[in-house]
């Protein structure tokens, strides 16, 4: 009389077509499908969103069919339809320039420590460096960075603007700064050890970045106590992966990336302190 167990089979995968779709907009509540996790849609992409739950912590998953219930329904979240009003806006937050074609690199110049820095810097900046004309290099390290100074030659119409890790007071960094510094030559920093710390730490799930004893490498460190199993390179993709936008990173470094930024393409504004 009743046909077969209506709670038979899988209720997360219906016949084709009784799944609706529904588009992933900014603060969407929904669940995953196994009712593990539940968040506001913060980011999406055409391959995966972001959730955020109340605690602030952010999982990404992939957008599966049926892989969300919202109010208790399967649902297949979608990628919403590009936004009509309003300006397009770069992962830095400033008004995208539709068409661009980068322009000739000025002999300005903005260095960074390492190819994570510079790569962080490119995803978020690379849109404004580009409009801009500032190319952005690595230095491997602070340490000869009297002697890359010099030879760089920097002046009125060629300034060069250095991003350093760990720049703290009394630190060696510290040091190495005050001596180059200059009306043409500007070098800032942020607290971290590694520019890894600079990404929010819910956006990779975690509730903070650990504690590395001393003697113990940064980096090493970190994927031990995170209990990663995979190399330093490895990790910094699937950190940078995670990253879309500025909001995803902490103020003590966007501060300093557009300070540089700044200084580098007004050649003739006073230098700040």
């Amino acid at each position: 009389m009743y046909g077969r167990d209506v709670l038979s089979g899988d209720w997360r995968r219906p016949r084709r077509g009784q799944i609706p779709e529904i588009p992933a907009e900014l603060d969407l509540v929904v669940e995953d499908a196994e009712g593990r996790f539940c968040g506001a849609v913060v980011a999406c992409d055409k391959e995966a969103v972001t959730l955020e739950d109340r605690c602030g912590r952010r999982r990404v998953f992939p957008l599966s069919p049926a892989g969300f219930l919202l109010d208790g329904r399967p649902v297949t979240l979608v990628r919403p339809a590009a936004a009509s009003k309003g300006p397009r806006r770069s992962a830095s937050g400033s008004i995208a320039v539709e068409g661009l074609r980068a322009r000739v690199a000025r002999e300005s110049r903005i260095y960074v420590e390492g190819v994570h820095d510079a790569s962080l810097v490119e995803k978020i900046w690379g849109h404004d460096l580009r409009v801009e004309g500032v190319a952005v290099e690595f230095l491997e390290g602070v340490d000869d960075l009297p002697a890359i100074v010099a030879e760089f030659a920097p002046g009125p119409e060629r300034r060069l603007g250095v991003l350093v890790d760990h720049l703290v007071p009394g630190s060696k960094e510290s040091r190495i700064a005050a001596r180059v510094s200059g009306d043409h030559v500007l070098v800032v920093g942020h607290p971290y050890v590694d520019v890894w710390q600079a990404v929010k730490p819910a956006v990779l799930g975690i509730p903070a970045w650990p504690d590395v004893p001393r003697g113990v490498p940064w980096k090493e460190g970190v994927i031990t106590a995170l209990g990663w199993r995979m190399d330093p390179q490895e990790a910094w993709r699937h950190i940078l992966g995670r990253v879309g936008a500025y909001t995803d990173l902490e103020p003590e470094l966007l501060g300093r990336v557009e300070e540089l930024i700044d200084f580098v393409t007004h050649p003739t504004a006073d230098t700040q302190p």
